[in-house]
């Protein structure tokens, strides 16, 4: 019993920061976009859209996070934007980690960054999927 109320003291607590870390990565979309363009590759066109449409994704779906009859969508939804993302991983691993003169990695951070990173946070929105 103690241990079933322990994971889910843990499962809601880890939704919480799940949600916050979205809500406020969407927000930052719009608040300082130009971190964000850095990170989309070159062969890609519209990197406005593409940052503005990210930001409201992460908005939408960590704001459906918070609601229990949505919560399913938005964990699926945070699943295809981390997905989608993952290409911005790979540009970032082909330029050795630097993006620009401000955004310059070590090129090992890049690829943790995709591998193990990205997967633990699939797997983390997965565990909301359910």
């Amino acid at each position: 019993m103690v241990k079933d109320k322990n994971k889910s003291t843990l499962k809601n607590s880890s939704l919480i920061i799940m949600a916050v870390f979205y809500l406020v990565g969407g927000i930052n979309h719009f608040l300082h976009p130009d971190s964000y363009y850095p990170l989309i590759p070159a062969y890609l066109p519209f990197h406005s859209f593409i940052n503005l449409a990210s930001g409201v994704g992460e908005i939408v779906f960590g704001g459906l996070l918070i609601f229990p009859a949505f919560r399913k969508a938005g964990a699926f939804g945070i699943i295809a934007l981390l997905i989608l993302f993952i290409p911005a991983h790979i540009y970032m691993i082909q330029r050795g980690g630097c993006m620009s003169p401000q955004m310059c990695v070590p090129v090992w951070v890049a690829w943790v960054r995709l591998f193990p990173l990205q997967f633990i946070l699939i797997a983390w929105a997965r565990w909301y999927a359910k």
